[in-house]
């Protein structure tokens, strides 16, 4: 594993860049400054090479903490009403980032903090303790995320916490995925496919309900697969639902898959998380330019966020996203990369 200086955070901490994988074959590129991953390379149909996820080639860009790039998302991925939460007769305010609501971890989430690597072949895990009280949280969490690459060309991510105080926790990896090649035209003609039967509907500032609603006859149907651009400008906002998924029952079963027709390149998601959030990339404007130096504009990437129930601590009848001290939080994503043959 190669590990080189990415740069230093605005408080002088020094980040670094690991690589995992072979040169020239299945790679991936991850800092330890909010656990991105910032490249990812899988063969096309041809055996080419190319790298399926956004990102930045240098670490300056990931400070603004706006679009969460391949990061680590935490203590609570999506979002959180109010910002506020009771547990155990006690009321809970959190940091509001986004209007009324707590997206995403807060103002300084997991995704913005510096955490301790440790190589191990071809696995990379990162750790890092959230204090009691960081964006309004309670309970210190002490967390290690390991990313591996796997024999059967996935990238596996691990992650597993404990804490001494009950506390909310839903952690997710916010990649934006492209199986064409990063930067190039948009994930419109992808194919998708999502294996539920449910979607838990949204205010119009993303909130959850509180309530289930089947898919059937709605544009987020994609249990029998289509592309985003038959289905994209009747989803909500553009944006895309917030999946509940059946549980999992100890097994790692397959969510979503994707599949872009041109390069061939498929990606199946497996997870242990109760929930999905499809994202369609819609706030990208083209101000930001990633590794290939072409901008991101709308829809440049596709994200599958797998994650504990957005708003569960606020909706008893949604699966339980607390974490309270003697437990072991432990969720797995895995990403499997794989092609298709081209027509004949």
């Amino acid at each position: 594993m190669e590990e080189k200086h990415f740069g230093t955070t605005p408080q002088g901490q020094p980040v670094s860049l690991f690589t995992l994988g072979d040169a020239g074959g299945f790679q991936a590129r991850i800092t330890n400054y909010g656990g991105i991953v910032t490249e990812l390379h899988v063969p096309d149909r041809e055996g080419r090479m190319a790298n399926v996820v956004l990102g930045f080639s240098t670490l300056e860009p990931y400070f603004d903490g706006i679009s969460y790039f391949g990061a680590i998302i935490g203590r609570v991925a999506g979002r959180l009403t109010g910002g506020k939460f009771a547990l155990d007769g006690q009321t809970y305010q959190l940091a509001c980032n986004q209007g009324s609501n707590h997206l995403h971890g807060g103002r300084v989430g997991l995704d913005q903090r510096v955490w301790g690597a440790t190589r191990n072949g071809d696995s990379l895990s990162l750790t890092y303790r959230s204090p009691e009280g960081e964006e309004g949280y309670p309970g210190n969490v002490d967390l290690e995320v390991i990313y591996s690459l796997t024999s059967n060309q996935a990238l596996k991510i691990d992650f597993t916490a404990r804490t001494d105080r009950a506390t909310p926790l839903s952690l997710t990896n916010h990649s934006y995925f492209h199986l064409g090649g990063e930067g190039e035209h948009d994930v419109l003609d992808h194919q998708l496919e999502i294996f539920a039967d449910t979607i838990m509907p949204v205010d119009a500032k993303g909130a959850t309900l509180g309530r289930r609603q089947s898919v059937e006859g709605q544009p987020g149907d994609f249990r029998q697969g289509a592309t985003l651009r038959a289905r994209v400008e009747d989803l909500w906002s553009q944006h895309g639902d917030q999946y509940l998924l059946a549980d999992p029952e100890g097994g790692l079963p397959c969510v979503a898959r994707v599949m872009e027709p041109a390069s061939g390149r498929v990606m199946e998601v497996f997870t242990t998380q109760r929930c999905l959030q499809m994202y369609t990339a819609t706030h990208l404007d083209g101000s930001q330019v990633g590794i290939s130096g072409r901008p991101y504009e709308r829809y440049a990437g596709l994200c599958l966020e797998c994650q504990g129930c957005p708003d569960a601590p606020n909706q008893p009848d949604f699966p339980s996203t607390i974490l309270r001290p003697g437990e072991t939080y432990r969720q797995l994503i895995e990403y499997r990369f794989s092609t298709i043959s081209g027509p004949t």
